[in-house]
């Protein structure tokens, strides 16, 4: 039996109307590359909209590895679930690049859901989709090879970070390191460098000085099979 795994859709966007009206007077943040925004733990005392830049959701374990969760794009909101059950921050957000984010208070975001009631239907659909995206990403884990889980994790970076090019690949400029796409992976940095040189021998993926390229992405989705 074959198992075909899909790269997840990014998560639906926020309505105009509640987002205008949630972020309008939001308190502006820039962070550096390799700042941390908030920490495992932390108090949950608002949510944040990023607006350019990226930024990654990860988890560490207390033997000091990295997981990382998700990669937050301009659009996408980060720190929400701390509005809903207030409870602290269940994973740390660290800046891939330069980022530029709106924070709204805990305050604020309640008063916008009086104004808004169906804000709580979106967040609904909002984490259904993470949910869908979290078992997707633990039957990676589970059931790809090593081969696999690389592509998926790039394809998920190419996803959120990819551009399109005249000739039909993608390129991916602000790629992360290959130790962050093995701690997406799951797999240890090593094996990372054997597939990517796999596939470059194979004209799937190579580096250039302009970053990482698809050329076949057909083919890198073929390696997501178990």
């Amino acid at each position: 039996m074959t198992l075909k795994f899909s790269v997840s859709s990014r998560w639906p966007p926020l309505p105009e109307k509640i987002s205008s009206d949630l972020f309008s007077h939001a308190k502006v943040l820039n962070l550096k590359a390799g700042d941390l925004l908030f920490e495992a733990g932390n108090e949950g005392d608002g949510c944040y909209r990023v607006d350019e830049g990226t930024l990654k959701v990860i988890l560490t374990s207390p033997q000091g590895e990295t997981r990382i969760l998700a990669l937050v794009t301009p659009g996408e909101i980060v720190g929400d679930l701390s509005m809903i059950d207030g409870l602290p921050r269940s994973a740390s957000v660290v800046a891939v690049s330069d980022t530029q984010l709106r924070f709204v208070s805990r305050s604020a975001f309640a008063q916008c859901v009086e104004r808004h009631p169906e804000l709580y239907r979106y967040l609904t659909t909002l984490l259904a989709s993470r949910l869908r995206e979290a078992d997707e990403t633990i039957a990676a884990l589970a059931f790809l090879t090593v081969k696999g889980r690389v592509a998926h994790a790039l394809l998920e970076i190419a996803k959120g970070l990819g551009e399109e090019t005249s000739s039909g690949g993608i390129v991916i400029r602000k790629m992360v390191s290959q130790k962050e796409l093995a701690a997406m992976a799951g797999v240890a940095r090593e094996n990372v460098n054997r597939v990517l040189s796999d596939w470059k021998r194979r004209e799937m993926v190579i580096r250039s000085d302009d970053g990482l390229h698809i050329l076949d992405k057909s083919a890198l989705e073929r390696e997501i099979t178990w």
